[in-house]
C-alpha cells in the first residue's frame, strides 16, 4: 500500500453544554444543536474514525490498522490504540472534574487513565478555566467541601487566550468553562469523574451523575513545578523533535508540537517507524500536506493521519498545526 496523507471524518458529539461554533468556525456536521465535541482521532466503540479520503476512503481506522501492522509504530507495547484527540465547544461551563491515572482505571474500570493537554483555539473576552484547587487547601478541605456540595471557594481560575496551554496530569482538578475552544490531545479514555457540576440538570430534569467516591480516591493536589516536570518527562526511545516546530508537551503517552506556518513557509517531518503521526489544523488558508505521491489540501478543523514509516511528509501553505505522536 502506498503511503498517503489520510483525512478522517469527525465524529460530532452532543452534550448540554456544547454550542455552535465548531460548525461556524471549522464546518463541522451534527443534526443536533449543542455540538460539544468533534472526535477527530479515534479508535473507539463509542467513537470511531473513518478514512475519509483516497483509496482506502471508507475504512475504519481500526480496520486499516488490522490490515496493514506496523502503521501505529513500535513504540506501544499495548494492543490499544494509544489516543483520542477531539475539539471541544465550551458554550456554557463543564462539570468540574477529575481523572484517574492508569492503576487506578486499569484496577476499577478496565481501561487506561487519562493525562491531557488543552491547545485554546479560540478563547472569548475574559474565558478562564478551572486549574487545580487554591494554594493551601488541603484534603479534609477539599473533602468538607465536596460534602457540602459546593467546590467553587477552592477552585483555582486562570484566564485564558488564544494559542495557550495547558496540561493536565491524572488526578488533577480542572474544567473548561464557557467561551473556551480547545483541541484536546489525551490518552484513549473516556473515564471522567465529575466532582461539581452547578446543579446543572439533565434534558429530562434529572441531575447529571457525580462521582465524588472516585474523584476522592484519586484527586492530586499538585504543584506547579511538580506538573511541569510531567509535561517534559518524555519517553525513552521517542525520536527528536521536528525542526522548526515547538514541543508544547512531552510526558510520557504522547508528544505535542506546534507548527505556525506563513504562506510560503513549509515543515519537512520525516515520518520514521516509532510512531504514527496526528495533525489537526487549528487554522489553514491555501494549505496543503504532502505524503508520498499525494498531496492534501486542508482547511481549519481538518485532522489527517500519516502512518508510522511513512517518511518524508510536507507540510505548507498559512497554517497553524499541532503535530501529536507516541
Amino acid at each position: 500500500m502506498e503511503y498517503y496523507p489520510m483525512k478522517l471524518r469527525p465524529v460530532p458529539k452532543e452534550i448540554i453544554w456544547g454550542g455552535q461554533r465548531l460548525c461556524e468556525l471549522y464546518g463541522k456536521k451534527a443534526p443536533f444543536e449543542h455540538l460539544a465535541e468533534s472526535w477527530e482521532l479515534t479508535v473507539r466503540k463509542d467513537g470511531m474514525s473513518v478514512i475519509d479520503s483516497g483509496e482506502l476512503s471508507g475504512m475504519t481506522l481500526e480496520e486499516y490498522i488490522a490490515s496493514y501492522p506496523g502503521v501505529v509504530g513500535n513504540a506501544l507495547d499495548t494492543d490499544d490504540f494509544p489516543l483520542l484527540i477531539k475539539f471541544i465547544d465550551a458554550h456554557d461551563d463543564l462539570s468540574v472534574q477529575v481523572h484517574p491515572d492508569d492503576a487506578y482505571a486499569n484496577e476499577h474500570e478496565g481501561e487506561a487513565g487519562k493525562t491531557e493537554m488543552w491547545y485554546i483555539a479560540e478563547a472569548a473576552r475574559g474565558a478562564e478555566l478551572v486549574y487545580g484547587v487554591k494554594e493551601g487547601t488541603t484534603y479534609e478541605d477539599f473533602c468538607r467541601l465536596c460534602d457540602g456540595g459546593d467546590l467553587r471557594p477552592v477552585l483555582n481560575r486562570i484566564k485564558i487566550h488564544q494559542g495557550d496551554v495547558c496540561f493536565i496530569p491524572s488526578g488533577q482538578v480542572h474544567a473548561i468553562c464557557r467561551g473556551a475552544l480547545i483541541a484536546e490531545i489525551q490518552q484513549n479514555s473516556n473515564i471522567t469523574y465529575r466532582l461539581y457540576d452547578y446543579g446543572r440538570l439533565q434534558p429530562d430534569g434529572s441531575p447529571r451523575q457525580l462521582h465524588i467516591k472516585e474523584a476522592l480516591n484519586t484527586v492530586k493536589f499538585y504543584t506547579s513545578d511538580e506538573i511541569r516536570a510531567l509535561q517534559f518527562d518524555g519517553r525513552p526511545g521517542r525520536r527528536t523533535a521536528w525542526d522548526g516546530a515547538d514541543v508544547l508537551c512531552d510526558c510520557k503517552y504522547f508528544r505535542v508540537s506546534r507548527a505556525m506556518l506563513s504562506c510560503g513557509e513549509r515543515i519537512s517531518l520525516n515520518i520514521d517507524r516509532t510512531s504514527f503521526v496526528s495533525l489537526l489544523f487549528t487554522s489553514a488558508n491555501g494549505a496543503s500536506v504532502l505524503c508520498g505521491k499525494q498531496v492534501a489540501t486542508v482547511s481549519a478543523g481538518d485532522s489527517i493521519f500519516i502512518p508510522a514509516g511513512a517518511g518524508e511528509t510536507v507540510i505548507y501553505g498559512k497554517a497553524n498545526v499541532l503535530i501529536s505522536e507516541i
